[in-house]
């Protein structure tokens, strides 16, 4: 498969670790995950119900803001339509906003993105990961550690919500943690959609 590098980027081998605030310590009596907003029924999952969802494997290129871009890495999650097919959501819900914890904070981060473009199979809340370099392997708490949403290539990967905490289903988009500071709102590498 053919790799494209978008526009101001930088092909890496390595996955760098960039994140704001604390690196949450997971606790699994105390997490769990909501899908609220524009739903008929809110829901909440503990961590083993989400992980008995059926599970994805996809390679998705990760391309970061900050200039970098990584190839050819393998994820194992739970996609996002299996979560989206939990909950029925209220008519015109195009968009979501998945939120993260930020120093303590449950719902402290947050990135939005519209719906459609993650209905594939390369949208996944991850786990673990895999390279040409590197067997399979949990990913670790600075990279999201234990669920991280990865959102597909057409995406910079601050939409890539680390330490996952829910997902607010939306009529209309929001800002989210990153845009609010500025941010693109829609964030196409190919289109060099950094900031507003």
């Amino acid at each position: 498969m053919k790799k494209t590098l978008p526009p101001g980027q930088f092909e890496t081998e390595s996955w760098p670790v960039l994140h704001q605030g604390d690196v949450y310590k997971f606790n699994e009596e105390t997490w769990d995950f909501k899908l609220f907003g524009e739903v008929e029924e809110e829901k909440t999952l503990s961590y083993s119900e989400i992980m008995t969802l059926p599970k994805t494997i996809s390679t998705i290129d990760m391309h970061c803001v900050t200039t970098w871009s990584k190839f050819g890495t393998t994820f194992e999650g739970i996609a996002f339509k299996e979560l989206f097919n939990l909950v029925n959501v209220k008519e015109n819900v195009n968009f979501i906003q998945i939120f993260g914890y930020y120093n303590g904070d449950r719902f402290g981060y947050s990135a939005n993105l519209p719906i459609a473009p993650l209905l594939g199979d390369d949208a996944l809340f991850v786990y673990r990961w895999k390279d040409d370099n590197h067997p399979w392997q949990d990913i670790s708490p600075k990279h999201g550690y234990p669920l991280r949403f990865i959102p597909p290539a057409s995406f910079y990967l601050w939409k890539g919500t680390k330490w996952v905490s829910g997902i607010r289903f939306m009529k209309e988009d929001e800002a989210g943690f990153w845009e609010e500071l500025g941010y693109s709102m829609t964030a196409n590498p190919f289109k060099e959609e950094r900031y507003r």
